[in-house]
């Protein structure tokens, strides 16, 4: 399933719902593949529209996935921005991770935590991050 980011926008836009979340996951979890495999073999602009996509959905069964995406590579991580693990919220995902027990959950809240004291949440919340990244994306 090969597609660019323009390709996936049109056909998911940016809140995908149902089945259509299931095959956003799907290209994430290709792309991440490709991107461990060899940094640029995945296309971290997809990528990153993927977990946008999963942010706006809010669940926080992504998390983890989002994760994943973003340490995937130095280009990835560059790419991917850490607020894009918290579509349900920071104090929701910090919570969420810390529960997880799992040695990629304990280093996704280390890095939240990190950010957090460095300022990247001030004034953050799911629905103006999801503004700009609208406003990112718009024709």
């Amino acid at each position: 399933m090969e597609m660019d980011e323009d390709e996936s926008l049109h056909r998911y836009g940016l809140r995908p719902v149902g089945p259509s979340l299931e095959e956003v996951r799907g290209v994430l979890t290709t792309h991440i593949r490709w991107e461990r495999e060899a940094q640029g073999n995945g296309d971290t602009e997809l990528m990153k529209l993927c977990c946008v996509q999963l942010f706006n959905a809010g669940s926080l069964d992504d998390v983890l996935l989002i994760w994943q995406a973003k340490s995937a590579s130095m280009d990835a991580n560059c790419s991917i921005d850490v607020q894009l693990l918290c579509g349900s919220g920071l104090d929701r995902t910090k919570a969420y991770l810390s529960r997880q027990g799992r040695p990629e959950a304990d280093a996704a809240l280390q890095r939240l935590i990190r950010c957090e004291a460095a300022g990247d949440f001030e004034d953050f919340t799911p629905e103006t991050q999801s503004a700009q990244y609208a406003a990112y994306y718009a024709p």
